[in-house]
């Protein structure tokens, strides 16, 4: 049988509640210095450049410094996604179940957003959010996912179906995030701006979609002008076409309810 870990856990990650060990050195290093300064790198030179000797020569200290703070890359990884999701301000509303629902789309649309816009502004975090599940155990994602589910309650929803449509809304919200982050992220390696670039691109789209009337309708119609105007607007479309889908399942569930009362 295997053992139980000393700090009295089931074994899974601990780097949320481990204790942060004291070091000698002087100054002495902490965990939020090692995070932000990994923070900074990560925003300057990609996740490619991230390594903990590099981290260390960046804070003048030797690599095993780091790793009495975290234990490996990953863990440090984690910690700085949470820091980025620390960003966010928490949703909030004042309504309550029978209000308006207006209230409470306009906060769900906006803690979306907010969501969007952190990895946007830092993107690479793509890279690693799907993959790090130490994340989802983060303080910052947890007090966001709590704040999210106390707001989708308001809309009437029960506490599992409101966790079913917060995984929905989230799934999505990072899905369109990582998919911008990454074409804007290419854009940057080749030294393009996005306006400019789309411009000179379209008319060979245009071109190319001739054989196919439905494409070609929507590039010769559909296209704003204003590309990063374009992205936001499709963004905030496909979040409210899923709040649509939530307050008519959630009437439809109702209905039947009531039916069968």
């Amino acid at each position: 049988m295997a053992a139980k870990p000393e700090d009295g856990t089931s074994g899974i990650p601990t780097l949320w509640t481990r204790p942060q060990r004291p070091r000698r050195e002087q100054p002495a290093l902490s965990r939020e210095q090692i995070v932000t300064e990994a923070l900074a790198l990560l925003d300057s030179d990609g996740i490619e450049a991230l390594s903990m000797r590099k981290l260390g020569a960046r804070l003048n200290a030797g690599a095993t410094s780091l790793y009495t703070h975290v234990a490996n890359k990953e863990e440090l990884l984690a910690l700085a996604v949470d820091q980025v999701f620390a960003e966010l301000p928490l949703p909030e509303t004042t309504a309550t179940p029978g209000d308006d629902p207006k209230v409470w789309r306009t906060a769900v649309e906006g803690c979306a957003e907010g969501v969007r816009a952190v990895i946007l502004r830092h993107p690479w975090m793509v890279s690693v959010i799907g993959d790090v599940g130490m994340v989802y155990f983060g303080p910052s994602w947890m007090r966001l996912s709590e704040a999210f589910l106390t707001l989708l309650e308001t809309s009437g929803l029960d506490l599992a179906d409101a966790n079913e449509a917060m995984g929905v809304v989230i799934g999505y919200t990072i899905g369109a995030a990582t998919v911008e982050a990454a074409w804007l992220s290419a854009l940057a390696k080749r030294g393009r701006e996005e306006q400019e670039w789309m411009e000179q691109l379209l008319p060979a789209v245009v071109e190319a979609t001739k054989e196919h009337p439905r494409l070609h309708r929507l590039y010769t119609t559909q296209v704003d002008q204003e590309i990063a105007a374009g992205r936001d607007t499709a963004f905030l479309s496909g979040v409210r076409l899923i709040l649509d889908g939530i307050e008519a399942s959630w009437a439809a569930r109702s209905a039947d309810r009531t039916g069968r009362a």
